[in-house]
């Protein structure tokens, strides 16, 4: 009987430590959508988080309350264990001896076992054992409402704090936590839900700079500010874009852009219907960079390098796409960047592709940096120059070979991963 009960007890005080760390270190916007699931364990799960601190309580008062009976019982069993085995210890020596045998058994079976054990599956296990909970949290609901009541008179008689309160609020982990939990379950062949995509990019967006966005210099398409409209209109023409980037002299000197409408007003030249636009770091968060277009109320950016030239051009457009994916039009190019896996550990890659998405894709760890954003970009940056087609480059454990290259930049690349 003895026995029954100090297995009994160091059961509950695994439950309780259990759960209370599970409490701790569950995702709340995992619980708070389980509550609107309107089930049986949901309701109780919200019983259990309207006054997290009494739940708390209550778990404290069970393993406390579990901790003292599993003392007596233990202490009067190894006591008896010691007499027959023969030993003859004087009272302080048996009372150490009990501690340390007690505490030792209590430590790895009820407190740091459990502990990790319901911190790593937090999410399940706190809806798993919500009803044993909840049965536990009505027991101890008086005894509990008592101590969270003198603990708040404490609070607020003599520290001058508004005592027990409830949070309102989820983290930014907490919610990053969640969608990347969603996005892991997502299938290979299966398409993410645009409201999961949309949540994963919102918390991106703050991290998201300039030249991660932007049109690199080599794809504006821009017209000189001395020509005339006829070559104004035969280049909205044959791109079908409706903003055109005005420059003088070179690139590096950008004045503004002309919008499709303004050609009816019949202008005489360009100088007329230019409009002003945004120059920006490449360094500059796109968050900031909205915040500046929308207080100006422009559309258009230029993008500036460390030395003062143009590097790119980032519209209002291009920002929206960050959040809400691409937004494709009549006029936008059908090209897809090339990425296909061929076998284990070799790729063909367009050299255009952002690093970051290959490694989240891939898992290919291609080592991150300011320094460039794409895999052509990684290329050049180890190599200090620009390949040719036919080249072999080794970088660390990744093998290219350049299938496709111009005198200005990589297109398309062959990788193979060493092992």
């Amino acid at each position: 009987m003895e026995i029954s009960i100090i297995i009994l007890c160091l059961i509950l005080c695994a439950f309780f430590s259990g759960m209370e760390i599970a409490f701790i270190s569950s995702n709340k916007i995992y619980l708070e959508i389980e509550k609107k699931q309107d089930s049986f364990i949901s309701n109780i799960l919200t019983k259990l988080t309207e006054k997290p601190s009494k739940f708390i309580a209550a778990m404290l008062i069970g393993n406390n309350i579990a901790l003292v009976v599993y003392g007596f019982f233990m202490g009067d069993l190894l006591m008896r264990w010691i007499e027959l085995l023969g030993f003859h210890f004087s009272e302080l020596l048996s009372l150490l001896i009990q501690t340390l045998i007690s505490t030792l058994i209590v430590l790895v079976t009820a407190e740091f076992l459990p502990k990790v054990f319901f911190q790593i599956y937090a999410n399940s296990l706190i809806k798993f054992f919500a009803l044993p909970a909840y049965a536990f949290y009505l027991l101890f609901y008086f005894i509990s409402t008592f101590f969270i009541w003198v603990s708040d008179f404490v609070l607020i008689k003599f520290f001058k704090t508004e005592g027990d309160q409830v949070p309102l609020y989820f983290s930014k982990a907490e919610l990053g936590n969640y969608i990347t939990e969603q996005m892991s379950t997502v299938e290979d062949n299966q398409e993410m839900d645009s409201e999961i995509q949309m949540f994963q990019n919102a918390l991106d967006f703050s991290g998201v700079k300039a030249r991660d966005i932007m049109s690199p210099r080599t794809e504006i398409v821009a017209i000189d500010l001395f020509d005339s409209v006829t070559e104004l209109k035969n280049l909205f023409i044959e791109t079908g874009y409706s903003k055109i980037v005005v420059y003088q002299n070179s690139l590096d000197d950008i004045i503004g852009y002309v919008h499709s409408f303004d050609l009816f007003k019949k202008p005489k030249n360009i100088k007329s219907i230019v409009i002003p636009v945004e120059f920006v770091p490449e360094t500059i968060y796109i968050k900031d960079a909205m915040d500046l277009l929308t207080k100006k109320r422009k559309s258009v950016a230029v993008v500036l390098d460390e030395y003062g030239g143009t590097s790119g051009l980032i519209t209002i457009e291009d920002i929206v796409e960050e959040l809400f994916g691409e937004i494709e039009d009549e006029h936008d190019s059908d090209e897809e960047l090339t990425e296909k896996e061929l076998g284990d550990g070799i790729y063909v890659f367009s050299a255009r592709l952002d690093v970051e998405y290959l490694n989240q894709t891939y898992k290919l760890n291609i080592p991150e940096s300011d320094s460039y954003g794409t895999l052509g970009g990684f290329i050049v940056d180890s190599t200090k120059e620009i390949p040719q087609k036919g080249d072999v480059i080794t970088i660390g454990i990744y093998h290219f070979i350049i299938e496709e290259a111009t005198n200005k930049k990589i297109e398309l690349v062959k990788m193979t991963i060493k092992d």
